[in-house]
């Protein structure tokens, strides 16, 4: 068995296919411990450390820093047994690769699409022309996350397509040559498709980039990120040629035609995806109430003061979440998502908390918040807070909410008609508490006051339903103590 092992980026969950390499937290010639976190990569839903799935050294770190990596590449190779003295050339040839090498008749009898009909790198088991599946012959199409064979000196092999051309080899795309050729991206695409996967298609679409007019620098001249972005940045430097080099300066840094270029990924994309979707989808309707939280800034005052409490961070938002979670239920249709032809309602509450964080806005959840007593709703929303501000939150945190508090007060903002994370079907703005001039008791007095929004999803909450989630919830906030007597 090989002592060299080459670590893929695992599939981080919910569906994601790609993540961005932050921060290595090891380098070459490091010795490490199982379990050891050694990169730092942001999905589309979060930051998150990735540990190490064997001890050893590292031998190579196969991507650097800011490089996007599809789910199943080898990012790390780890040596696993240091102590054995030099790896023999067989046995790093051979490093973490399990598949069959394919003889020379089986890659001859390949039939190779022509241009017009090619699979793009990344689609393995495509319909070929005349409806056959790109596969090698004697192979299935790909049923596993890929492996990568290290790269060897290429050998002559009989081949009847041009080296230009591509056979899928197991679960792998490679080029057929009889001799070495130079890299891709030193020779000038002429003619034939342009090879570039979808994301990279829609970025240049975004951008308005010409995909026909770069030349790859991906497998097979296939075009990247990386190219569509150094052609956007070319683009702009072509305009208005520098002659300089500006000097530093704090806040944003705008390029010579005074526009800054920001790439949209990992949280913001997922973000704005999401948004745009809730908002074309679920008919939003959004309602509001001030309420007078006079009691509630007391009764608060009076936990911080028991003895048990001191050192909890407690904070308006913990009784305006206790007030959703008792609201919701005596009106549980609210806790529900809208399924097509049916609603599905459910009896756990994920609340989630609206986080604005350095990589964009995130929505981590606090899981079964209904069944938690109020000193346990208190810690689990200081640990959220604290691991979202860290940009420690995991996808599995993110996933699976079903009602959602935005508290758009710490910003000093009284209220908005906040837009409905997928799949739920309200969201309460909670605004900034101020001391206005109130009629109390029939006189005017300064009191604590307070404006909620509510926006939820009119095929499932009607204006009755909303209406009185929302005075609940301003009844509570009212008078916590009597409500909790009252509905407890």
């Amino acid at each position: 068995m090989s002592r060299i092992k080459e670590f893929n980026l695992p599939d981080l969950g919910e569906g994601l296919t790609e993540g961005e390499i932050l921060a290595w937290l090891v380098k070459v010639g490091d010795v490490i411990e199982l379990n050891q976190p050694i990169v730092e990569v942001e999905t589309a839903k979060a930051a998150v450390e990735i540990p190490a799935k064997w001890a050893g050294e590292v031998r190579s770190i196969f991507h650097p820093e800011g490089s996007t990596v599809e789910v199943g590449t080898p990012i790390i190779a780890i040596d696993t047994d240091p102590g054995a003295g030099p790896v023999p050339e067989s046995t790093t040839s051979a490093a973490a690769s399990d598949l069959p090498t394919p003889s020379a008749a089986s890659l001859a009898a390949v039939q190779v699409a022509p241009a017009e009909g090619m699979v793009e790198p990344g689609l393995i088991g495509g319909v070929a022309p005349g409806g056959r599946t790109a596969v090698l012959v004697g192979y299935g199409p790909r049923t596993t996350p890929a492996k990568r064979r290290p790269r060897k000196p290429p050998t002559p092999i009989p081949a009847p397509a041009p080296a230009d051309h591509g056979v899928v080899v197991g679960d792998k795309t490679s080029p057929v040559a009889a001799e070495p050729a130079p890299p891709v991206h030193d020779r000038p695409r002429v003619g034939g498709p342009v090879l570039a996967k979808p994301p990279v298609r829609k970025l240049a679409k975004d951008l308005g980039v010409d995909l026909a007019t770069l030349v790859g620098s991906g497998p097979l001249g296939s075009i990247t990120r990386e190219d569509v972005q150094r052609a956007v940045a070319g683009s702009a430097a072509v305009a208005e040629p520098v002659t300089a080099t500006p000097p530093a300066t704090s806040g944003a840094s705008f390029g010579a035609d005074r526009e800054q270029r920001i790439p949209v990924k990992g949280v913001r994309r997922l973000t704005a995806e999401n948004m745009s979707r809730s908002a074309f989808t679920a008919p939003h309707v959004t309602e509001f109430l001030t309420v007078d939280v006079t009691r509630t800034m007391k009764a608060l005052d009076r936990l911080r003061e028991r003895r048990d409490w001191r050192d909890v961070r407690v904070s308006p938002l913990l009784l305006v979440a206790k007030a959703v979670l008792l609201a919701v239920r005596r009106h549980p249709m609210v806790n529900s998502t809208w399924a097509g032809d049916e609603i599905v309602v459910k009896e756990y509450v994920n609340l989630g908390i609206a986080a604005a964080t350095e990589r964009g806005l995130i929505v981590p959840n606090i899981k079964d918040a209904g069944r938690l007593t109020l000193r346990e709703l208190a810690d689990a929303l200081t640990g959220l807070v604290q691991t979202a501000k860290a940009g420690r939150t995991s996808p599995a945190d993110m996933s699976g909410g079903t009602l959602t508090i935005t508290n758009v007060g710490v910003f000093g903002v009284d209220t908005g008609t906040p837009i409905l994370p997928p799949g739920e079907s309200a969201i309460l703005a909670f605004g900034a508490v101020r001391e206005l001039p109130w009629v109390h008791k029939g006189k005017v007095k300064p009191r604590q006051v307070t404006t909620l929004g509510l926006s939820f999803d009119h095929r499932i909450i009607d204006g009755e339903l909303g209406s009185k989630f929302l005075r609940d919830i301003g009844d509570f906030l009212a008078d916590p103590e009597a409500a909790l007597l009252a509905w407890t």
